[in-house]
């Protein structure tokens, strides 16, 4: 087995003491320190392979460096990018993420966030499921540095990074009527969340404030657990009356993926028949013949800011940071034809 180079062997071989190692490996502040001599300590650490023992400097500085995030699916393109966001912001700072996907299971997400915890992870980023405000209520109890992200609970006083999802609905479907549609239907998920109660009650405002009236059959609230065939058979809902919708808002991108390749089996005609709007890009959305209209999530700035308040509330400022960002509507041929842009 090779033999685990300590500090007093950088030592010994640059001629300096182990107390000044340390010093330096540390990333402290070099002060008065000779540059060269620091430079020397550097490069004879690497060339030795010399790893830090993370051990003995959580016990020192009673921190790990490490985060736990946890969110409904990595998977999911919006997810897995505001992942990434959330660990290069991490990575500036001297911390490394741990990943989890709750799968929307409160039961699934108390099971990561005890594992997290076990763990010794100095915070929590969290993207929370329906039904786990007893799980958010334990971290407040516990003092545990957290911050929600995407989602959050209105009847709970935490730290959280989100959208005006009502705004953003709101101005999706305004930009259907200023259009021209007026049958403007939605699918949506059968939630308790509050972002997606909130994207529902945007819709049903901008229909209200506009004066169209609004028929139950256009709004369609499908479970988490639903199937691709689930949402085939709300299309052809939609699209089966006398006076089918002209306009489809989708909630989320992944059942804006599943929806579009029904829609475009069924030989309808995008934007001339049917505009659509979808919550989040894909990549794979892009593929469909008409690029889609979305409703863009400042991702970067909300991984930015989950990082900054969470280290802040690792740091001791229990000062409350709650922060709502606007998203935009990106324009695209979905929703603007030939006859539109003429």
């Amino acid at each position: 087995m090779m033999k685990k180079i300590s500090l007093k062997d950088i030592a010994s071989q640059v001629g300096v003491s182990t107390a000044l190692v340390s010093y330096v490996l540390n990333n402290q502040k070099e002060g008065r320190i000779n540059k060269e001599v620091a430079q020397k300590i550097r490069d004879t650490a690497k060339r030795l392979n010399y790893r830090t023992n993370q051990v003995a400097k959580s016990l020192k500085t009673n921190k790990t460096y490490t985060i736990g995030l946890i969110v409904a699916d990595i998977s999911n393109p919006f997810f897995s990018s505001l992942a990434r966001i959330i660990e290069d912001e991490a990575d500036q700072n001297n911390y490394t993420v741990i990943f989890g996907s709750s799968d929307e299971s409160p039961a699934k997400s108390e099971k990561l966030m005890e594992t997290l915890i076990n763990r010794q992870v100095d915070g929590l980023i969290i993207a929370p499921p329906q039904n786990s405000e007893s799980q958010i209520k334990y971290l407040i109890e516990q003092d545990i540095p957290f911050v929600l992200i995407d989602r959050y609970f209105p009847g709970i006083e935490t730290n959280f990074v989100a959208i005006d999802n009502y705004k953003a609905a709101y101005t999706a479907v305004q930009h259907f009527i200023d259009i021209g549609r007026k049958r403007i239907g939605m699918i949506t998920y059968e939630s308790s969340i509050f972002n997606l109660n909130e994207r529902t009650r945007g819709y049903l405002s901008a229909m209200k404030e506009n004066e169209i009236p609004f028929q139950k059959n256009w709004l369609k609230e499908l479970s988490a657990n639903n199937t691709k065939q689930c949402i085939e058979n709300a299309i052809n809902e939609l699209l089966v009356d006398p006076q089918p919708i002209d306009a489809l808002l989708f909630s989320s991108n992944i059942f804006a993926g599943w929806g579009l390749k029904h829609i475009n089996s069924l030989d309808i005609k995008v934007p001339d028949q049917l505009a659509i709007i979808s919550f989040d890009e894909s990549e794979a959305l892009d593929l469909f013949y008409a690029p889609l209209t979305y409703i863009k999530q400042p991702l970067q700035e909300m991984g930015q800011a989950a990082i900054k308040i969470l280290l802040q509330r690792i740091g001791k400022n229990i000062k409350l940071a709650q922060v709502s960002m606007e998203a935009r509507l990106i324009v695209r041929d979905s929703t603007i034809g030939q006859s539109e842009l003429a």
